[in-house]
């Protein structure tokens, strides 16, 4: 069971894009999870369109279907594997169809996945994209492929991602990979390996490049984006026997925004995901200096009480936490921020539980994710916590901070009424297509009658009502 109280939802979506003149070979990729994982499949499609592959939408005449999978809780692993049955039988009525699983259940269960999906013909982890041309070569000879070797430096700062499926208004830049949070119910460390940063040059290329492709508004994407280092790439090193040529010419994550909000100052930025412990002060700086930073912040926190949070090994009390919060909130006043909580994780209380309810009181955030604790294999807490609260308690518990978090998101919603605030149109409604919706600097959704707006523009609009999730308002102009 799980919820979230965004209106984003990408699972499962089959990604599209131009077909590349000569190539005659079609590709199905579909991705599950993280926002990583969308951008990671736009990589793989830009690796294969070299090979000849153009992506198609009708999973029954491609040549290859790609599931780029999520690990970080059991659903998302049953979900991946209800699509094989789907595949499996698509590919009775055309058997020369070959099938790939990649990102982090690849990488977890490695070549284990060749025996259990027997429909599986390539297991590719997260970082071996690149080997994509040699295993198709040795599937196409006949042999099982499995490449899930991690990488100790970043994989992909050299290849240009194809935008698949996008609005032409939108896009995913990532800037780092992997995390060395060892936070105790997380996979991630496991399926995406150590912290690497990429040459901020190279991010500052690709920006332009979407820049003059028309694109309006970019997210920088990371595991952890506050721990963004880059000395010349690989993993971080250790700074008090580094020389000080190293440090003078090192980038952290606050100079890479500045130098992104710089470079383009007509382009809204994004960032995600954040992590508490690693979020500086001059972050919230550069973000007050540039207009065109979104004033919003995700910033999980996973429980309200310090003692489960020392149990997860999260680096930072519930204290800690709410200073942070009260130094955003006093150096960007109407920052919006988000959550992911956890409900029923092993030996929580209903104590520990009123400290997340006392928590989300304090912070009363604009929207969040939240679900209950799934147990995965390998992780710390598998192998030394007991799952010990029934799922009839995480059930109720996770009810509780869904409904306060329905009404905190009205409160917030409600702050908007009557204020003019600047909309990127990203696509038509979903409940009229009459009308249009996108996003707030503050990540809001609002939907407003069309009128000779088009998708890409970014107006203001003057909010006349809402729900606890969406504004509703009317256009009043283009934003200067």
């Amino acid at each position: 069971m799980e919820e979230k109280i965004i209106d984003e939802n990408k699972q499962g979506e089959a990604l599209i894009l131009d077909a590349k003149e000569g190539n005659d070979r079609k590709l199905f990729i579909e991705s599950y999870g993280c926002q990583m994982n969308f951008s990671d499949s736009e990589i793989v499609a830009s690796i294969l369109a070299k090979q000849g592959y153009n992506t198609t939408n009708i999973l029954e005449e491609a040549d290859l279907v790609l599931v780029n999978t999520c690990s970080i809780r059991e659903k998302a692993e049953q979900t991946v594997r209800k699509r094989l049955e789907k595949y499996n039988a698509v590919k009775k009525i055309n058997p020369g169809m070959k099938v790939g699983v990649l990102g982090c259940m690849a990488e977890r269960l490695k070549s284990k996945f060749l025996e259990e999906e027997k429909i599986v013909d390539m297991v590719v982890g997260p970082d071996a994209y690149k080997d994509l041309p040699n295993l198709l070569q040795e599937v196409e000879e006949g042999r099982d492929a499995v490449n899930v070797i991690l990488s100790k430096d970043e994989t992909y700062g050299d290849i240009a991602p194809v935008r698949l499926g996008g609005n032409g208004v939108t896009a995913f830049v990532s800037i780092t990979r992997g995390c060395d949070n060892m936070c105790t119910f997380c996979v991630v460390p496991f399926t995406r390996g150590r912290e690497r940063s990429r040459d901020p040059q190279s991010i500052l290329e690709e920006v332009n490049d979407l820049a003059e492709k028309g694109y309006k508004e970019i997210t920088l994407l990371g595991q952890n984006v506050d721990s963004y280092l880059w000395y010349g790439g690989g993993l971080k090193k250790d700074f008090k026997n580094a020389s000080e040529i190293q440090k003078a010419t090192a980038t952290n994550f606050a100079q890479l925004l500045d130098m992104v909000a710089t470079a383009q100052p007509g382009m809204r930025i994004r960032f995600s995901t954040s992590n508490p412990q690693d979020m500086t002060e001059d972050v919230l700086h550069s973000m007050a200096k540039h207009k065109n930073i979104c004033n919003y912040i995700h910033l999980p926190v996973q429980s309200g009480s310090t003692r489960i949070l020392k149990e997860m090994n999260r680096q930072h009390t519930r204290e800690e936490y709410m200073q942070l919060i009260d130094k955003i909130w006093e150096i960007i006043p109407d920052c919006a921020i988000s959550q992911d909580l956890i409900a029923g994780f092993p030996t929580e209380t209903e104590e520990d539980h009123q400290d997340t309810l006392s928590l989300m009181e304090y912070v009363k955030y604009d929207f969040g994710f939240m679900f209950v604790y799934s147990e995965r294999p390998g992780t710390l807490a598998e192998r030394k916590l007991e799952d010990d609260v029934p799922m009839e308690v995480k059930k109720r518990r996770l009810t509780d901070i869904i409904n306060l978090q329905r009404k905190h998101s009205a409160y917030r919603t409600k702050q908007f009424l009557g204020r003019t605030l600047e909309v990127l149109i990203e696509k038509e409604s979903k409940k009229s297509d009459q009308h249009w919706s996108g996003r707030t600097q503050y990540n809001t959704v609002a939907v407003f009658p069309k009128g000779e707006y088009k998708v890409g523009d970014l107006v203001m609009v003057k909010v006349e009502d809402c729900t606890s999730a969406t504004l509703i308002g009317e256009a009043v102009g283009y934003s200067e």
